[in-house]
């Protein structure tokens, strides 16, 4: 279903809408990518958004197809971009996305980016997608993980993009440990004395409830700040 939403330029997304521009959008800013949004698979195209795509964190990963509909610079061509940040400032609309200054130039007629960018604000049109990523299920483990606490954020799942639980196995936790959100993308758990690795990983989502397994994913020898693929 196509809605109307607001963008701010920084950018947004295709219900009717409004979308707004802004630099740090590069970043992985509430969610918790990091500086991981640059590169495969989101190679910069990703939006902050209000509450109503952000959804306190839980939004983080979501998948939304925009287009740009308000303005002479438009091409009318349709962008995908994954919900990486919140706008807090962004609730007077029912729903808005901040665009990084790469989706916002990707929504523009050749070589109207510049113009679109400077309008500010614009009307755009969206609407969520499955997100179909190239790369496998990522597991960034956080620098402050110890052998008695590990956290990690989870990154490039496909279709619903979303997280809803995330369990832990190991061969000696005898059985599923169930992990906390800390924020956006980023879940914990304590590890009792003597559990160990390699870590499975199960990954449920929220929009369809599909459940991911990764089967030793971490390794026994894993390291605080790596990434391991799925």
């Amino acid at each position: 279903m196509v809605r109307v939403a607001n963008a701010v330029l920084r950018g947004c997304g295709m219900q009717l809408g409004s979308r707004t521009q802004q630099d740090r959008r590069k970043h992985g800013g509430a969610c918790g990518f990091a500086d991981d949004v640059a590169g495969p698979p989101y190679n910069g195209m990703i939006s902050a958004g209000n509450n109503f795509l952000f959804k306190s964190g839980a939004g983080c990963g979501s998948c939304y197809q925009v287009k740009c509909t308000g303005d002479p610079a438009c091409s009318g061509n349709p962008v995908s971009v994954t919900i990486t940040d919140e706008c807090p400032g962004c609730n007077g609309a029912p729903v808005h996305f901040d665009l990084s200054g790469k989706a916002i130039g990707a929504l523009a007629k050749p070589g109207q980016d510049d113009k679109l960018r400077s309008l500010g604000k614009i009307n755009i049109q969206y609407q969520r997608i499955r997100c179909s990523y190239s790369t496998p299920i990522t597991f960034k483990i956080d620098k402050g993980s110890t052998p008695n606490y590990m956290s990690f954020a989870i990154e490039d799942v496909n279709g619903d993009g979303d997280i809803g639980a995330v369990q832990i196995s190991s061969p000696s936790s005898k059985g599923w440990l169930n992990m906390q959100r800390v924020w956006g993308v980023t879940w914990k758990v304590n590890l009792s004395n003597g559990i160990g690795g390699p870590f499975s990983v199960k990954v449920t989502t929220i929009e369809s409830k599909v459940t991911y397994i990764a089967n030793n994913v971490i390794p026994a020898n894993w390291q605080p700040g790596q990434h391991y693929h799925g």
